[in-house]
């Protein structure tokens, strides 16, 4: 790769899933999500694994976040889980889920790391799949 050149305008960053670095998939009132349901399925994740406590990003965000900025980071490119933020998949909003985003975002800004957040990252809240998932056409309808 020597002497390739990147354009000025290209935004270094990095990316996660809720899932899979959040952990606390349950705290705070949220709710049950696909994944969280699947993972805790005998036999269906190597060794049992789960994400209950992954990196612990929910409670470690902040140390997260100094991390990116030391490393250079410019964006950071994270999902929101929706179960964390409407625990059911439909109505009101769980304030906690909706207080860490907003930790989250404002933590990025202050430290001049640009977010970029993904609302869907294959986290479907475990309730609108106990009503058929996306094969309902009601679930696109939910998201919107």
């Amino acid at each position: 790769m020597s002497g390739t050149t990147f354009t000025a305008n290209l935004l270094w960053g990095t990316a996660t899933s809720a899932y899979q670095i959040e952990g606390s998939p349950l705290a705070d009132g949220a709710g049950e999500s696909i994944w969280h349901r699947f993972a805790h399925l005998p036999g269906k994740i190597f060794n049992g694994h789960h994400g209950d406590i992954a990196c612990d990003h929910y409670r470690r965000f902040v140390d997260d976040v100094r991390m990116m900025r030391e490393l250079g980071i410019c964006a950071y490119r994270f999902s929101i889980s929706w179960s964390r933020v409407l625990p059911n998949g439909v109505g009101k909003p769980n304030q906690a889920g909706l207080d860490f985003y907003n930790r989250l975002v404002d933590t990025l800004v202050e430290n001049e790391i640009q977010p970029m957040a993904t609302l869907y990252h294959w986290d479907l809240p475990q309730a609108i799949e106990d009503r058929g998932g996306w094969a309902n056409g009601e679930a696109a309808d939910l998201f919107a």
